[in-house]
């Protein structure tokens, strides 16, 4: 708990798995004082009301964030340009407005242009979630030993920018600066590119006229039910994802083809030397991301069945 809270009032622009989990830590941890929550959908908004995630609710995000001096963006990528034009004359002059979202570049070029002069502008992606999604999917611990990557534009005001650093702190957030575009290079590799395979496994084995789907699931091992965990992500957010870092992601789909076909090539030839040192090699790779506190060692990879 902070000693008094970082921000007055809190707007929430979208109310699914990071909105809720922000509201509940904020709340939680005495980090704002008052949080107004928006979202298109009638249901989505008066779910959040019922679960008691704000203090005021409005499906005209313009009247969400009247006051605010905390915006936070929870929506897909895709949606940022339109809603960035909707509150812009509503933004409270020393406000900051950021966001949530897993691409940096494309919301740099849709939102900035639309930002009013003295309205404090700094992109945010914390790096943390589940294949869940809506209100009900939050959890105040969601953030805790989790990165949050800010990505503030040149002559960002210093004391916005600790401000906002503070905030995602107080989350449970370890908090790092990084340009966009190396920002979206980074997480095209260590998580765009994993879920587009994962969906791409998952949709072949669906597809497999040999192997029917009650054997793919009574047979499913670990690796598989990692895939489909990843595959079960909301198809919204990564739609948007895809089509808002598309270069990154083809980029690294390249090179995942060039290294697959090599790959492909050992196994054709027999050459178990290359297996074995590709397999070593990579192995280490998930030693050092348990001993950096991202996963942990245990049975079925820390994940239980009812996670």
């Amino acid at each position: 708990m902070t000693n008094a809270p970082i921000f007055e009032r809190m707007a929430l622009i979208g109310i699914g798995l990071i909105g809720s989990s922000l509201a509940q830590a904020a709340r939680q941890r005495g980090l704002v004082k008052e949080i107004s929550i928006s979202t298109r959908s009638e249901a989505t908004l008066q779910r959040a009301e019922e679960l008691g995630l704000g203090d005021s609710y409005s499906v005209d995000a313009a009247v969400a964030v009247e006051g605010a001096d905390l915006v936070i963006l929870c929506v897909p990528v895709g949606a940022n340009e339109a809603i960035a034009k909707w509150i812009a004359p509503a933004l409270k002059k020393g406000a900051i407005l950021t966001d949530a979202g897993s691409t940096k570049g494309s919301v740099v070029e849709q939102v900035a242009p639309h930002v009013p002069e003295g309205v404090h502008f700094i992109p945010g992606h914390p790096i943390a979630g589940t294949e869940q999604s809506g209100p009900d999917a939050g959890f105040p611990t969601l953030f805790d030993q989790r990165w949050c990557i800010l990505t503030p534009p040149e002559n960002t005001d210093p004391d916005a920018l600790e401000k906002l650093k503070a905030f995602w702190q107080g989350c449970g957030s370890d908090v790092d600066l990084m340009d966009p575009k190396h920002h979206d290079l980074v997480l095209a590799i260590v998580s765009h590119l994993p879920h587009v395979i994962a969906y791409n496994i998952v949709g072949t084995a669906d597809d497999l006229e040999a192997v029917t789907k009650s054997e793919v699931i009574k047979y499913s091992a670990s690796g598989f039910r990692d895939f489909t965990r990843l595959a079960a992500s909301d198809p919204t957010m990564w739609r948007d994802v895809c089509l808002n870092n598309k270069d990154a992601i083809l980029e690294m789909l390249a090179r995942f083809s060039e290294d697959l076909s090599a790959l492909q090539r050992a196994i054709r030839w027999g050459d178990g030397d290359k297996l074995f040192d590709m397999f070593e090699r990579t192995r280490s790779i998930r030693r050092s991301i348990i001993e950096a506190g991202q996963e942990t060692d245990a049975p079925d990879f820390g994940r239980h069945s009812g996670d």
